[in-house]
């Protein structure tokens, strides 16, 4: 069986510092990809550029996608990630700052499996980052394997 990646997609080296603790505070000690823009993330979704020797077959466990993103922003990353027929089954949970109404919905519109504000608070969000792990790593019974 292969090791169940996940693709943490951020551009903020603390949230991106926090979102790594958090995993590793709940024992999620799965490989987490990092790419810092939307640019590296649909690389490596779409082994390209910097991961075009990666092998397709092997899809992340979840993606955690920020929105607001250099290059390319979350939005227009998961409506590609949805286009592909490669990819459109690929678990995609936004994990941001916005609490704008606007962009839940237009995240649910494109085909986010979830949408998780990212809590203010620490140790709140290493409870948070916690369960993601464990539903999205554990729990969850993906299309792709």
């Amino acid at each position: 069986m292969r090791e169940k990646v996940i693709l943490l997609v951020e551009d903020n080296p603390d949230d991106e510092a926090l979102t790594l603790h958090a995993l590793s505070a709940n024992k999620i000690g799965n490989r987490v990809v990092v790419a810092r823009n939307g640019v590296e993330a649909l690389d490596y979704l779409f082994c390209t550029g910097a991961y075009a020797a990666r092998d397709p077959a092997e899809h992340p466990a979840v993606v955690l996608l920020d929105l607001k993103l250099p290059k390319i922003d979350g939005l227009e990353v998961l409506r590609r990630i949805r286009d592909n027929a490669n990819t459109h089954l690929q678990p995609v949970v936004i994990l941001t700052s916005s609490n704008e109404d606007e962009d839940r919905l237009r995240g649910y519109t494109l085909g986010a499996n979830s949408y998780v504000r990212k809590p203010v608070d620490f140790d709140e969000f290493v409870k948070a980052a916690g369960q993601l792990g464990l539903y999205w790593l554990l729990l969850n019974q993906p299309p792709l394997e």
